[in-house]
């Protein structure tokens, strides 16, 4: 006689439950990871349009202060601080007071963003010369006046940012991902058609190319990188405009209505001032390191290049493996549902050093090959590779910890807890000005040679910032644990040691092939490239996969369980 547990047991449902919602959010991480590598793609494409019409120097410097000064703004008030706060009290209102009263909530944040900032984004066009002068004060008169006229231009861009914000905000909480995920995909677009077009027209048709990085371009390049700020406000008008449709699908309806006393965007302040700091610490830590930079001619620039490069896997793992996660602790935390809380952020954080371990290895070890492949060509010479490499190596140590910090940050913001993130990134912020300066000092001594007598020095921020986030994972990681008794850590820690040692093989298994490749092909072409590249990446792919298999990684068996499922319901449908 045979005996069964009763499957409708208490035990045995919740495991279920839990089982299931991890496999669904490793499926809506998929989905916004092939949406974020698209955008990504194109961000990609379009750091190459700057790179071979603009270069390294005078120019880009002039457009990464202007777009550098957006970051900590764009934090408060789109993608970071308003995300999470509006996503919180959205869900609240939605599953304690019904979907109308969601409604409501949802116009009445729109209307008071609105207003809050016109009055940000007025602010800023007045007091740009003042902004600039204290982010970029080593910038020569000619190269701020520039950055200048670009902060200005695009400033609105704040405004537009926050719109989709509030859109993506709404669809990702109704189960919505591609659609927002996509969104970013439309910026690019955008940013390079419409940049390019404006560029070619407010330039009369075409501009000179300048290698010197000191040298003050003729006007007619002026004008083309201005060109390119109206195009990034193309790119968030389309960033808006595309989730449109979808939005309505759900069933928003706009209401003309505003009130800053409302309780609910009330609320959404409350979370948005402590949380501001919070998510902000990243953006500010670039802000920081290009205020460092500033005084080496090219700094700026290839500390931006660099830095696209990581956004390409934070991205791909972090922000998707967060934006899939976010909805449903939330709800969990709505809800009082403890366990599924804990379950959840710890099966979602293995996943992400399951992702972004291997890929920070692969960085570090590929860093010149992949600039060189991404950027060099056009006014982009083989000096800035190098200096972009090593700008792009000390990036990458700290990968995972910027990655990871995507998924812990609204870990606390569900909870209600936006204190514990803010104080917890002003101490990173103040490390890393402190640390900046010494790496700084310590890096310039390497790398010299006649066209880059700062030798590293511009490398030294970088892994000051990388540095710091790690500190700042460690910290929020010991209070989140004290928040919730326990955090499954011997899992993570488990899992981290396979998943590192499996990510030293690929190491090893990637440098030995582009050394091997790059011997019999050469670098000289752009195909030579790209194969040695590719081969490179696929081998140290295909070894660490046979390491974690072989180490029995369980967030590799998880991920490869949720994408067979996904592709066999596929294949039914």
């Amino acid at each position: 006689m045979s005996t069964f547990r009763e499957p409708d047991s208490p035990a045995a449902v919740a495991a279920l439950t839990a089982e299931g919602e991890r496999r669904q959010v490793i499926r809506s991480a998929g989905v916004v990871s092939v949406a974020v590598l698209a955008s990504r793609v194109l961000g990609l494409v379009r750091e190459q349009v700057f790179a071979a019409y603009f270069g390294a120097g005078f120019l880009n410097d002039a457009f990464q202060v202007g777009l550098r000064i957006l970051g900590p703004l764009r934090d408060l008030f789109a993608e970071g601080a308003l995300s999470v706060a509006f996503v919180k009290t959205f869900t609240d209102y939605s599953v304690r007071r019904g979907e109308d009263a969601a409604w409501r909530h949802a116009s009445m944040v729109l209307n008071a963003l609105l207003v809050v900032l016109s009055v940000v984004v007025l602010a800023g066009v007045f007091f740009a010369p003042q902004i600039v002068g204290l982010i970029a004060g080593d910038f020569s008169a000619e190269k701020a006046a520039l950055a200048v006229t670009l902060t200005r231009i695009m400033f609105p861009f704040l405004l537009l940012i926050a719109l989709a914000a509030v859109a993506m905000g709404v669809l990702n909480t109704k189960g919505r991902f591609a659609v927002p995920a996509s969104a970013s995909m439309m910026f690019n677009v955008g940013a390079i058609a419409g940049g390019l077009l404006f560029a070619y027209w407010l330039s009369g048709g075409g501009w000179t190319s300048v290698r010197d990085p000191g040298a003050v371009p003729d006007s007619a390049a002026q004008w083309a990188i201005i060109g390119m700020a109206i195009g990034t406000l193309i790119g968030g008008g389309l960033q808006f405009l595309i989730q449109l449709p979808s939005l309505l699908g759900v069933g928003f309806r706009y209401r003309p209505l505003l009130s800053f006393n409302d309780p609910g965007v009330r609320q959404v302040m409350r979370l948005m001032g402590p949380a501001v700091v919070g998510t902000a610490a990243v953006q500010v830590n670039v802000l920081v390191n290009t205020y460092f930079a500033a005084s080496i001619d090219g700094g700026p620039s290839w500390l931006g290049y660099a830095f696209r490069l990581m956004q390409f896997p934070i991205g791909l793992f972090g922000i998707a493996v967060g934006t899939a996660v976010y909805p449903t602790i939330t709800r969990y935390a709505v809800e009082d549902n403890l366990h599924g809380f804990r379950s959840m952020l710890s099966s979602s954080l293995g996943l992400v050093f399951l992702l972004t371990v291997p890929s920070a290895c692969g960085l570090v070890v590929l860093a010149r090959p992949i600039a060189a492949l991404i950027y060099e060509r056009g006014a982009f010479t083989a000096g800035d590779t190098r200096m972009v490499a090593a700008a792009l190596a000390a990036y990458a140590v700290g990968l995972a910890g910027y990655a990871a910090i995507k998924v812990l940050l609204p870990a606390f913001y569900a909870l209600g807890d936006a204190r514990t993130p803010m104080l917890t990134s002003l101490l990173s912020i103040v490390v890393n000005v402190a640390l900046g300066s010494v790496l700084m000092d310590w890096l310039s001594g390497y790398g010299v040679t006649a066209e880059t007598p700062r030798g590293y020095a511009h490398a030294g921020p970088a892994l000051a910032t990388s540095c710091v986030v790690l500190l700042n994972f460690a910290v929020l990681s010991l209070l989140m644990r004290r928040r919730l008794t326990r955090l499954e850590g011997r899992r993570i820690l488990s899992s981290f040691v396979r998943i590192a040692l499996a990510s030293a093989a690929l190491s090893v298994a990637s440098l030995l092939t582009y050394r091997a490749l790059a011997a019999a092909l050469g670098e000289a072409s752009l195909g030579a490239r790209l194969a040695v590249v590719a081969g490179s990446i696929a081998v140290g792919g295909a070894v660490f996969f046979a390491s974690a298999r072989l180490l029995s990684v369980r967030e590799l068996s998880m991920a490869v369980g949720a994408i067979t499922e996904r592709l066999r319901k596929g294949g039914k449908d």
